[in-house]
């Protein structure tokens, strides 16, 4: 059995219905889920015996800008029982944007998901230690969203002298 409809009868053994839509594309599967589901579906995705999505090798974002849901949270996780990637997304409403960490599920999703919240302004709820990366704390834009300006808000953080 391909290991996608390994995945997709799994997940609808978990649960009828739980994965909104799967794509695969160029041999790259994608499930969205509903961000109620998003903790539930991960922990049963790393501890499944058939499964064992181990290793959360990124958390990212997209800003869709006029979609009612503008923002999707993209977490990339790989099995090495099947030697395979998964996608996993969640559309978030653009108004505040939150979803709960998947910290408790892969402890290494800690810096990714700052990274996609220092960037984008995602709050991950329940995250252990959620703040700024790259930005200083007090800066109030999120660089990586479309209203951003390419060249940046002149003035809106100090830049290193030339000496």
């Amino acid at each position: 059995m391909e290991y996608k409809e390994l995945l997709l009868n799994k997940l609808n053994e978990f649960k009828e219905g739980v994965v909104l839509e799967f794509t695969d594309f160029r041999d790259d599967a994608s499930i969205t889920l509903a961000p109620e589901n998003l903790i539930p579906v991960c922990t049963f995705l790393k501890n499944d015996p058939d499964l064992e999505f181990l290793i959360c090798k990124d958390v990212t974002a997209i800003d869709w800008a006029a979609r009612k849901n503008r923002f999707t949270a993209v977490y990339h996780i790989y099995s090495f029982k099947l030697s395979s990637f998964l996608r996993i997304k969640v559309n978030l409403s653009g108004n505040d944007p939150s979803v709960d960490s998947v910290t408790s599920v892969w402890k290494g999703a800690d810096w990714y998901e700052r990274e996609t919240y220092d960037m984008y302004g995602i709050i991950f709820k329940g995250h252990p230690d959620l703040r700024r990366m790259y930005m200083p704390e007090a800066f109030e834009y999120y660089p990586l969203r479309k209203e951003f300006p390419v060249m940046g808000i002149p003035g809106s953080i100090p830049l290193p002298s030339k000496d």
